[in-house]
Order: structure tokens, then C-alpha cells, then sequence
């Protein structure tokens, strides 16, 4: 237990960061975990991955590719615990290995949608947003792209040393100057952390004003987003979890602790409203927002009676 215990505490503590790392972090801790347990009782065996399956989940209740993962993982079946482990393995490979092609096949759909001599804003660090940007790159278009900084954890600077890497001009910019520059954006690219039925985005607070400002200015907004991050709980209307981290993030713990009429909120995400998204695309394919309940149910196989009948 002690390897999940550490996958989970990184990811908590967004050592481990990113919708899609996260995923497939949790799916390589249930298959770890699964080599490390000498059960002889395949009762005994799924009691014990069940728990750290549920440890896993509450790490990030806003990622909603964490419990999708483990949704997919737990799907294993076997009579004996040879039989059970040798397919939870197997299940959390094909996750994995499904979960990087997926951000492949994302960069190649999404890039179709950039123009020669583009300018891209993005915001904070998204794997899928930045394979649509290198993918584009790569394809000899002349593009440059406007990153912010993301505060407060300040993800954007592991996006400007992507690019970097990649030979694509990029300027930084602080999140206050998005609607300032937005007169020099062609498109905007995002990520997203969950993706609503109804096609609303959660992703790294302050995308919703990005995507406004984007709207203001008739600027087309891309949200690339593997299907594993769409939510089938909203389904049934539930909201997506939208998680609050400590105040040493934005502020120094000591300087608050003296100020008695001061208090300091740090939402880690926000939701941006379908209006604002011109297009998702997924690995299987760019749809409208308001395709996201196909998704859903064809893709992830959720329905409305899936979710009367079972939980995440």
C-alpha cells in the first residue's frame, strides 16, 4: 500500500499534476499494487484494490479522468487472484497506452483547425493543448503563441519551456493581460480537467475569463480534451467538484495568520460555460459542445440508467 499511498500524496500535492499524468499515474499504482499483493483470496484481493482505488479518487475531486481511470482499471474480472490480477494489468496498460495515443490523435485533429501565421493563446499546462500547438509547429505552420502564467502554482512556465524545446516563438504573460492582448489572438487553446453533458469546461482557474474575453472578441475557442475527462455523473445534473487548495499557495501561511480580518480563497479551476467553446476536440474525432453527451454514452458507455444503477 505504501507505493499508492505515494502516488497519492504526489498527486495531491500536484507533484504529480496534469488531468491526463494523473490518469495514468493512478492506473500504474492500482497495476503496481496488484504485483505487490500475495493474496491467495481473489475476495481478499478486491477488497484490498478496492481500498486503494477509493484512496486514489480522493486525491483531486475536480479530475475527473482520475475515477474515469479507475473506472476502467476496476473493470477486471477473474475466479482466482492470478486470473483477476493478470487482467487489471492488462486493463491498466491499454488505459495507458490508449491514454498517450489519445493526446496524439488530439495534436493531429486539433492542429488541422491552426493557420499558417497564426497567433495562440493557451493556459496553463495542458499535454493536449500542447500537442494541437506542436503538432501545428510541426506541420511547417509559422505560428507564435501567447502563454499565460497561470497563477498561482504558475503551470505556464512549464509551457513556455515546451515550446521552448519545440522552436515555437512564445511570449509569457501574466493572467491579468489576457483581455489586453486578445486583440493579437487568431485562436485560443485550452485543456480541460472535465467536460460536462451539457458541454461546460472545468479547467485551471481562469480559463472562463480567457474564454470570455475570447467571446467578446469573436476569437474561436479550441478545448482539446481526451474523452476520459468527460463527466457522466452531470448526467444527472450533479456539479463537478471544484476543488479549493491551501492559502500558502497565494500567500505566506505567517503574514495571514496576523491580519484577523483578512481571508484568502484559492479555487484551483472554474467553469467555462458551453457559449463559449466553438469546438472540443477528442481523440475520436472534433465535436460541438453540445455533442458531449454522445461522448458520454457511446464513448465512456454511461447512460441515464447507468447512473441510477451504479457509482464512479
Amino acid at each position: 500500500m505504501d507505493s499508492v499511498l505515494d502516488i497519492a500524496k504526489k498527486i495531491q500535492t500536484m507533484e504529480i499534476r496534469g488531468a491526463g499524468t494523473i490518469a495514468r499515474a493512478a492506473a500504474g499504482a492500482l497495476k503496481d499494487y496488484s504485483q505487490q499483493l500475495d493474496e491467495k483470496s481473489v475476495k481478499k484481493f478486491n477488497t484490498k484494490i478496492s481500498n486503494a482505488a477509493n484512496i486514489l479518487v480522493a486525491t483531486r475531486p475536480t479530475a475527473v479522468s482520475l475515477p474515469n481511470a479507475i473506472r476502467m482499471v476496476m473493470g477486471y474480472t477473474g475466479d482466482t487472484v492470478d486470473e483477476a490480477r493478470t487482467d487489471l494489468i492488462r486493463r491498466a496498460d491499454q488505459f495507458i497506452e490508449s491514454s498517450k495515443e489519445a493526446t496524439e490523435r488530439i495534436g493531429a485533429i486539433g492542429s488541422r483547425r491552426i493557420r499558417d501565421g497564426d497567433t495562440i493563446m493557451t493556459h496553463c499546462n495542458s499535454q493536449a493543448a500542447i500537442s494541437v500547438i506542436a503538432q501545428a509547429h510541426k506541420a511547417g505552420k509559422n505560428i507564435n503563441v501567447i502563454a499565460t502564467e497561470s497563477r498561482p502554482r504558475r503551470q505556464g512556465l512549464l509551457t513556455i519551456a515546451q515550446l521552448n524545446e519545440l522552436g515555437i516563438n512564445t511570449s509569457l504573460i501574466v493572467d491579468s493581460a489576457v483581455r489586453y492582448y486578445m486583440k493579437d489572438v487568431d485562436i485560443v487553446v485550452v485543456g480541460a480537467d472535465a467536460v460536462t453533458a451539457n458541454g461546460s469546461v472545468i479547467n485551471k482557474i481562469g480559463t472562463s475569463q480567457l474564454a470570455m474575453a475570447a467571446h467578446e472578441s469573436r476569437t474561436n475557442v479550441i478545448v482539446a480534451a481526451e474523452t476520459y475527462k468527460f463527466s457522466p455523473r452531470t448526467l444527472m445534473g450533479e456539479m463537478v467538484e471544484i476543488e479549493e487548495r491551501d492559502v500558502s499557495e497565494v500567500m505566506d501561511s505567517e503574514k495571514l495568520s496576523g491580519m484577523l480580518h483578512v481571508s484568502v480563497r484559492n479555487p484551483a479551476f472554474d467553469v467555462t460555460p458551453s457559449d463559449y467553446i466553438d469546438v472540443i476536440c477528442t481523440e475520436v474525432g472534433a465535436i460541438s459542445p453540445e455533442m458531449s453527451y454522445i461522448i458520454i454514452r457511446d464513448i465512456l458507455g454511461w447512460d441515464l440508467q447507468d447512473m441510477l444503477d451504479n457509482e464512479i
